[in-house]
């Protein structure tokens, strides 16, 4: 399933370290990308939890970054690069504002990591979420823009009730 995910995660989390870029080298750069990543997959598999949901969005596209971009104020310019561009096609605003929302507050990033982990993993093996859940100083130093509640609160305040809806009607305490 995540093959069929692989490019909506990748254009969805490069959406997100664009718009929320780490400072501080190379190393905060990878830091910041992992948690995007790890955030990112988590939404991913929470709005598309079956092969089947996977596939359809493969076929039929996730929709783009346009909304997102108005939000944040970071519209493309009319005539942009085409090749720089392309790749926006596949971001995925809800799944970009359930991570903007799991990036910023830990209890439902747990959660939905939890959730992720026991449908996913019938072994009984967790995914490594361990930059999302536990970051360190170095992650939040890296991601300190990603991770800063204000800065995201336009983002991840546009599904934010869907996430908390599809985590299940006791965690309406959260929202």
């Amino acid at each position: 399933m995540l093959t069929h995910l692989s490019p909506l995660i990748a254009a969805t989390a490069q959406w997100l370290t664009r718009a929320y870029p780490a400072s501080g080298g190379a190393l905060a750069e990878a830091l910041c990308e992992v948690q995007a990543r790890q955030a990112v997959t988590v939404a991913a598999l929470l709005r598309y939890p079956t092969r089947t949901d996977a596939a359809l969005v493969a076929m039929a596209g996730p929709g783009g970054s346009s909304r997102l971009d108005w939000v944040t104020g970071a519209d493309t310019a009319a005539g942009a690069d085409t090749a720089d561009t392309a790749w926006r096609t596949w971001v995925d605003e809800v799944v970009a504002s359930w991570a903007a929302c799991l990036l910023t507050d830990p209890e439902l990033a747990r959660l939905a990591v939890t959730a992720v982990t026991e449908a996913t993993e019938p072994a009984g093996t967790p995914l490594e979420y361990r930059r999302l859940l536990e970051p360190g100083d170095r992650d939040w130093q890296a991601a300190a823009l990603l991770r800063h509640p204000d800065l995201l609160a336009p983002v991840a305040g546009l599904h934010h009730a869907h996430l908390v809806a599809r985590l299940g009607p006791d965690q309406a305490l959260i929202a």
